[in-house]
């Protein structure tokens, strides 16, 4: 799996089913196909092999539907924030629902198109100016100035 990293990502079968995969009975391909999008937790790490993935867990698994943006991986932390407040400024501004992967892939869910474009350019506004002083104010104005007009 595509981890967006030099390395490849492993995921077992039994993830995927969340028992032991039989490869006589069970075809994977009725689970995840390839392409889908999935969101994944690296369970274990060692430079000799390629890393372990799981999605045995809360909040992991395949993701139906959303709008996917590409950032920069060490521009995550700023599109966090600090104690999470860029990213709750941006989400009730919006109303849009946004899980973000620390390998730098962003997925924007929102019911109103409107919302969606105002969190995807917001995201996008962070890349970009992410080393500017009071950028949540700035996302916060543009924000506001977007859903007046």
């Amino acid at each position: 799996m595509d981890i967006n990293s030099c390395y490849v990502g492993f995921l077992p079968a039994q993830d995927v089913f969340g028992r032991d995969f039989s490869a006589h009975a069970d075809e994977l391909a009725s689970k995840l196909k390839s392409g889908d999008l999935v969101a994944a937790r690296i369970a274990n790490f060692d430079r000799t092999r390629d890393p372990l993935v799981t999605i045995a867990d809360r909040d992991l698994g395949k993701i139906d539907s959303g709008h996917l943006v590409k950032i920069s991986p060490s521009k995550v932390p700023r599109l966090i924030g600090k104690r999470g407040t860029m990213i709750q400024t941006i989400e009730m501004a919006t109303g849009a629902a946004i899980t973000i992967g620390q390998n730098g892939w962003v997925v924007v869910s929102c019911e109103t198109p409107e919302g969606l474009l105002k969190a995807v350019k917001a995201i996008q506004m962070v890349d970009e100016k992410a080393h500017v002083a009071n950028l949540t104010d700035q996302v916060k104005e543009m924000l506001e100035s977007k859903g007046e007009s």
